[in-house]
């Protein structure tokens, strides 16, 4: 029973793969939120009217739906319009990639959020200081705002973890073999939906319980040196 009458090596397997997935995302995520959040607090109109179109859009579209339009929808698109010029060819997109940079584009928009109200949380008087120690932009970001950011976003970010690694199940409707996929498998094969599905979710808990470990020490390092009030 413990191997799951011989799946749970696939199981094992598949939750390797999510957590893959989930850092591949994480990470798309993470550097797409920081420039978009930049661009909603820029002094440009267009660069601000863009960021709040991206986080709107993304935001108010269901995950699975975005992700069956990048896996199905565009391949289809491209050859409709290879095709309108006469050109007969045939489009696929590999589903690990389809699946990192549908998620990594939707959880860049929560991070966006994320990083705005760290930004805004920054002590304005640091960046005066700053700038009146003859620091330009770029050296005053990377200097004093950024490493401050981190530490204000890092509660916000490691929500923004726990809502997408349990996202990345969704993708297995694109025949990626991540931990739901597998699951499913292994149910169909052994006819015990909920003995493997049950397994799944502890797989899931798992990573969930060690991702909450580590987001409580980088918060206490990164809080290292702060006075509480």
């Amino acid at each position: 029973m413990l191997d799951l009458h011989g799946y749970g090596g696939l199981l094992f397997e598949g939750a390797k793969l999510t957590i893959y997935v989930g850092v591949s995302s994480m990470i798309i995520a993470v550097f797409l939120g920081l420039f978009a959040a930049l661009c909603k607090i820029s002094k440009s109109r267009i660069l601000r009217f863009l960021a709040e179109t991206y986080t709107t859009i993304i935001r108010g579209v269901p995950e699975l739906v975005l992700i069956l339009l990048v896996y199905y929808g565009a391949p289809t698109l491209l050859q409709d319009i290879l095709a309108f010029f006469g050109k007969d060819v045939y489009i696929s997109i590999n589903p690990f990639s389809a699946g990192v940079a549908t998620i990594g584009f939707i959880y860049g928009a929560f991070a966006t959020e994320v990083f705005r109200g760290a930004y805004i949380a920054v002590p304005k008087g640091q960046i005066e200081a700053a700038k009146a120690c003859g620091m330009n932009g770029i050296l005053t970001f990377r200097r004093i705002t950024l490493p401050q950011m981190w530490r204000f976003a890092l509660p916000g970010l490691g929500n923004v973890w726990m809502v997408l690694i349990k996202a990345t199940a969704l993708i297995s409707v694109i025949q990626l073999p991540e931990l739901m996929r597998n699951a499913d498998i292994a149910a169909r094969a052994t006819r015990k939906p909920f003995t493997c599905f049950f397994a799944a979710s502890l797989f899931y808990l798992a990573i969930t319980i060690v991702s909450n470990l580590f987001q409580q020490w980088a918060e206490i390092r990164a809080n290292r040196g702060v006075r509480r009030a």
